[in-house]
């Protein structure tokens, strides 16, 4: 009888035992663990840490400033913009801009001409006045061209196309200009074809004869910008 009581309760013991040892569940169950032991050979696993992205640069393009080179022969026109510098004077050193009456002002000289002219034949002029001012012994002036407009000439009258037309590089030739605006009508006077272009010195008036210039081995009569073409 003794043997079975103490059997009894070293039984009870035992089952409290294994009951405090298993955890417990949030619910009040008891939830097994099991532990999965690695693969002989498998690398063991390491926690992935994710690089972060470089920040993106935002890419700009480059402005785009000036205008291209103009030739040394290019005649100047109303709206272009030029910058005279004048070597150890800042004061006469600026920008200016061609006006629509063919001049610009200058300090201490005033108005100039410069329609017509090339930069070379305006710096000249603008070292001339400056000497004969006396307002600088020797100076040295310098004219660079900025920025041009659209160099255009202008064809009326018995034509094809009257109209406007782009010179091609600042140059165009009164053949090429009667050529694009699509030759002359039947009642056209080849004889007497008119140039009226506009200088520092007024508006001059010059003479074409087509019919000869087409048998001519000369070179055509080349046109500047602003020039009108007027044919009879």
């Amino acid at each position: 009888m003794k043997t079975a009581i103490a059997t009894a309760l070293a039984c009870l013991m035992f089952a409290a035992a294994a009951a405090a040892q298993k955890p417990v569940g949030t619910s009040g169950t008891t939830t097994p663990t099991t532990t999965t032991a690695p693969r002989a050979g498998s690398p063991a696993s390491t926690p992935s840490t994710a690089v972060p992205a470089a920040p993106m640069t935002p890419t700009t393009s480059a402005p785009v400033t000036g205008t291209a080179p103009v030739s040394a022969d290019y005649r100047l026109s109303a709206g272009d913009k030029l910058r005279i510098e004048v070597y150890k004077d800042a004061q006469l050193s600026q920008a200016v801009q061609v006006r629509p009456d063919g001049k610009i002002t200058m300090p201490l000289i005033g108005d100039i001409p410069a329609v017509g002219r090339t930069s070379t034949e305006l710096r000249d002029a603008i070292n001339k006045a400056l000497s004969e001012g006396d307002f600088l012994a020797d100076p040295t002036v310098t004219v660079i061209v900025t920025e041009t407009v659209p160099q255009l000439v202008y064809v009326q009258g018995e034509v094809s196309r009257p109209g406007s037309y782009v010179m091609v590089n600042g140059q165009m030739s009164i053949m090429q200009a009667l050529a694009v605006a699509g030759g002359l009508t039947e009642f056209a006077n080849k004889k007497d074809i008119r140039i009226y272009r506009k200088g520092a010195r007024g508006v001059q008036i010059l003479k074409f004869n087509y019919k000869e210039a087409l048998d001519s081995v000369k070179e055509p009569l080349a046109l500047q910008a602003g020039d009108t073409v007027i044919v009879k």
